[in-house]
């Protein structure tokens, strides 16, 4: 039997007793739950020497650098990098009572470097976020109410200049929703007006609507996930593979 056959007829195999969960708990599903983890934890363990490690320490480490036209430039070597293999292996004396102590270490230095990269990343995700709640709620142009499109790309940069009136829209909707989000959140204040507890209570209502949209996203994922994975045993296993249907 070709090799490929019998990669499907096992991708067959594992994708009906993973989804045999539906049915109800068995060990059937508990089996290919492990073998999947296992293949899983097999696979992140090769990945990360080949696509991290190897790369950014090893390598380095030995001067060894590739820039894409020549596969490999030797250069001077950081050998203080060695010093991360023992600070690293630290970590595993987790495992022993005596020398417990050893493994604080990394985590130490981890959780360390980890908080210092985290405010950049909090910037560079949160900082345009600020920044566009920011945008302009008047049109600046009032030749038309709805953005252009270029004929041209160099007009881009001319026509981003302003703002026009579906944007301004748009830009008024963004700022009220924050609002009212915000406000939804501020329990430490008595609100006794009536314009600010409708405003609290839209916050409630967009941010269910916007929980709602993240949900039905996530199930729209699973029913792909569910589509390719029928095409899979359908198509490619009982039409192309079993039967030979042309």
């Amino acid at each position: 039997m070709p090799y490929a056959t019998i990669k499907i007829f096992c991708g067959v195999i594992a994708t009906i007793g993973l989804y045999s969960v539906l049915y109800k708990e068995n060990k059937f599903y508990r089996f290919f739950e492990h073998m999947f983890l296992g293949l899983a934890g097999g696979w992140m363990l090769v990945t990360l020497w080949t696509e991290s490690l190897k790369e950014a320490w090893w390598d380095a480490m030995w001067g060894r650098v590739s820039d894409g036209a020549n596969p490999v430039i030797e250069q001077n070597g950081n050998y203080l990098w060695a010093i991360l293999l023992p600070i690293g292996a630290m970590g595993y004396f987790v495992v022993s009572k005596k020398h417990a102590w050893m493994s604080r270490i990394p985590i130490g230095i981890i959780i360390g470097l980890w908080s210092g990269q985290q405010f950049s990343a909090w910037l560079k995700k949160y900082g345009p976020q600020l920044q566009a709640s920011m945008s302009p709620i008047a049109p600046t142009n009032a030749e038309s109410f709805f953005r252009p499109i270029p004929a041209d790309p160099a007009d881009l940069a001319e026509i981003s200049k302003y703002t026009y009136g579906s944007q301004a829209v748009v830009n008024f909707i963004a700022l009220v929703t924050l609002l009212c989000v915000l406000s939804y959140f501020l329990f430490s204040i008595n609100f006794k007006a009536k314009s600010m507890n409708a405003m609290t209570k839209m916050g409630r209502y967009l941010l269910m609507i916007g929980f709602g949209a993240i949900f039905g996203s996530t199930v729209m994922m699973r029913f792909s996930l569910l589509i390719d994975r029928m095409y899979f045993i359908f198509i490619e296993f009982f039409k192309n593979t079993l039967f030979h249907i042309n």
